[in-house]
């Protein structure tokens, strides 16, 4: 029975939920990488063909090895210790760790992924050393045979990309940074303790980053989707592409500022060397190609680290779609 004058409640309309954005994987992201990963690849043969290949890339990578011994007693005190840390029970123990980082993160193909990338890396450092690449004899004194890639460089930068790969967004750019450290200072190490010249130095990191790169485009393959209301996409620009976090511009910046000067030193002192390749005795010559090696150890360090940083984070947020 209706009452005259009576007041019937106004309905109230539900809330709408907000419909759910996606994450889409975005073509060009693993692209990229797949491009990163042909030119690291090139860029170890090219090394390879340059300073193994030909008697005038020998001498003056020899000539850096050979300006490393000066001061070696003082700095083999630091290096000794340095190398001793890798092995194959420290590549087991990191990779174990990477992998338990990775499934307490729920991340399970992330896991797999670090297992590709450490196995993958340091097999192929073995095979193209042992089977692949060969040193003439062009009459260079020093270590016959050939050592290009570097195992202990390859070895240390593959753990370090590995824990890159699988620590928290807001971790990262201080892993790049000491990765980079921890890569350079092996690779300077082995160049201290007469194991190695700095090509094969430089070549063992270019094979970390083929096969890291790939690995992003693995990560950037394996996108799912997932709802604003979980909170895990990230903050997007007007243009609808995720916006660079403040911590991986000023890193990534700063690692590829340090890598360019670097650079542009290292291509000056290892071009007065190549100019001198000739008549390569004095102390003063030696010094200079050893300190060109050394900056161009530094300076791939830095760029690698630099280019991984980016392309993990925009591998792991490809792009937004709501």
């Amino acid at each position: 029975m209706t009452y005259r004058g009576a007041v019937h409640p106004t309905p109230v309309a539900s809330p709408r939920k907000a419909a759910p954005a996606h994450v889409r994987v975005k073509p060009e992201v693993a692209v990229t990488a797949v491009v990163i990963t042909a030119v690291s690849a090139v860029g170890v043969w090219l090394l390879w063909r340059v300073f193994v290949d030909t008697w005038a890339g020998q001498r003056v990578d020899q000539a850096a090895l050979e300006g490393a011994r000066y001061g070696q007693v003082e700095l083999w005190q630091v290096a000794e210790h340095v190398l001793d840390v890798v092995s194959v029970g420290f590549i087991a123990a990191v990779l174990l760790a990477a992998v338990v980082i990775a499934l307490v993160r729920r991340r399970w193909s992330l896991a797999v992924q670090v297992a590709v990338l450490m196995i993958g890396a340091n097999v192929t450092t073995r095979v193209l050393k042992l089977v692949v690449f060969e040193r003439p004899d062009l009459g260079v004194a020093g270590v016959w045979g050939n050592t290009l890639p570097s195992g202990h460089t390859t070895a240390a930068a593959s753990v370090a990309v590995a824990l890159l790969l699988v620590v928290p967004p807001r971790v990262r750019p201080w892993a790049a940074l000491l990765g980079a450290a921890y890569t350079t200072a092996t690779g300077v190490s082995t160049l201290v303790g007469q194991w190695h010249r700095p090509s094969d130095v430089v070549a063992a990191v270019l094979v970390v980053l083929a096969w890291s790169a790939g690995v992003c485009a693995l990560v950037a393959l394996d996108q799912r989707p997932t709802s604003t209301s979980t909170g895990m996409l990230p903050r997007v620009g007007r243009s609808g592409r995720p916006q660079m976090p403040a911590g991986v511009r000023r890193v990534a910046g700063l690692l590829v500022g340090c890598g360019v000067v670097v650079s542009a030193f290292a291509a000056g002192a290892l071009s007065s060397t190549w100019q001198q390749r000739m008549d390569l005795d004095t102390r003063g010559e030696l010094l200079m190609a050893y300190a060109g090696g050394v900056s161009a150890v530094l300076a791939s360090a830095c760029l690698g680290f630099a280019v991984l940083l980016v392309l993990r984070h925009v591998a792991g947020t490809a792009s937004v779609r709501v």
